[in-house]
């Protein structure tokens, strides 16, 4: 592959934590676990995908105010009594490490007050230049799958040295939907990591029908609206009907943003540390030689 990759750097960070040991530590005693199996991670794909330009997208904000004033259950089961989002204690410390590390190897950053990785990442890939794969666990992300584009989801469950590929064939075999209708799709189903009810009674197959017959939400609300009768699985219509004012906020919620105010980025990819005795610094304080040699040798390759 030779483009765009896009990394959905929450999403392989909290991966990271919980898949390597915490004992793994800093000689300070200091958990370098997710820190460690980041770079680990992108030291795969570099070296496995082979693109021309890498950006790590971020939150700057988990929870943005219009998605929660569309929608108050989104994500409200994640936030910490005190406000803010759960994190594990053993993973706050190492934020601000990614962060250095990132900085000193000359990775691109991006995140834009007010929105999430995800909308970073929409709007990097609608930007391009293609083609473009995005790296996340996060089946949201499918929507933004695009053969035209192209635009590909490399999807992280088994791991990525596992990557399962998602184009709009993929997304079709395994929902039963149109390639480009998942945020559709995941509106009418919903999805309880997020706090999006969905519609109560409707599944997974029936969201499949409804999303196949009428092409995609919005002609579905107008068929309900219009008082049409055929197309609607049994029990279905009422269903909808009785979810209406749902399915009027959902799409601000589950639909990513394509259009975030973003700064200009130096996305080439590295070939050599843009900042090597501030990397040697870090490499020496958090113990992370071993992955960062294996980042190294595959930006230089």
């Amino acid at each position: 592959m030779a483009g765009l990759l896009l990394l959905d750097t929450p999403a392989l960070y909290f991966r990271a934590f919980f898949g390597v040991p915490e004992s793994i530590t800093a000689p300070d005693g200091t958990p370098v676990n997710a820190v460690r199996g980041l770079i680990d991670m992108m030291a795969t794909l570099v070296k496995g995908r082979r693109p021309d330009r890498l950006v790590a997208c971020f939150d700057a904000d988990w929870r943005p105010d219009f998605r929660v004033a569309a929608l108050p259950t989104y994500k409200a089961h994640r936030v910490a009594p005190a406000g803010g989002e759960i994190v594990p204690d053993g993973l706050v410390p190492q934020l601000p490490i990614i962060d250095a590390v990132l900085e000193a190897i000359g990775l691109a950053r991006a995140e834009a007050k007010g929105y999430e990785a995800d909308d970073v990442i929409g709007t990097l890939a609608v930007r391009g230049p293609a083609p473009v794969e995005v790296v996340t666990g996060d089946r949201d992300l499918f929507q933004l799958v695009d053969d035209a584009a192209p635009v590909t989801v490399l999807y992280t469950a088994r791991g990525v040295a596992k990557l399962a590929t998602f184009d709009e064939a993929a997304v079709t075999a395994k929902y039963g939907i149109p390639g480009r209708a998942y945020a559709d799709y995941a509106t009418l189903r919903g999805d309880p990591s997020d706090g999006l009810p969905g519609v109560a009674g409707v599944g997974d197959k029936t969201a499949a029908a409804l999303i196949t017959r009428f092409g995609g939400l919005e002609p579905l609300l107008a068929a309900l609206d219009d008082g049409e009768q055929s197309g609607f699985p049994a029990g279905s219509r009422t269903k909808l009907q009785a979810a209406r004012e749902y399915l009027d906020a959902a799409p601000e919620v589950v639909r990513v943003a394509l259009d975030v105010p973003l700064a200009d980025l130096d996305d080439a990819l590295p070939t050599a540390p843009r900042d090597p005795a501030r990397l040697i610094e870090l490499s020496d304080h958090w113990n992370l030689e071993g992955p960062l040699n294996r980042l190294l040798a595959a930006l230089a390759a």
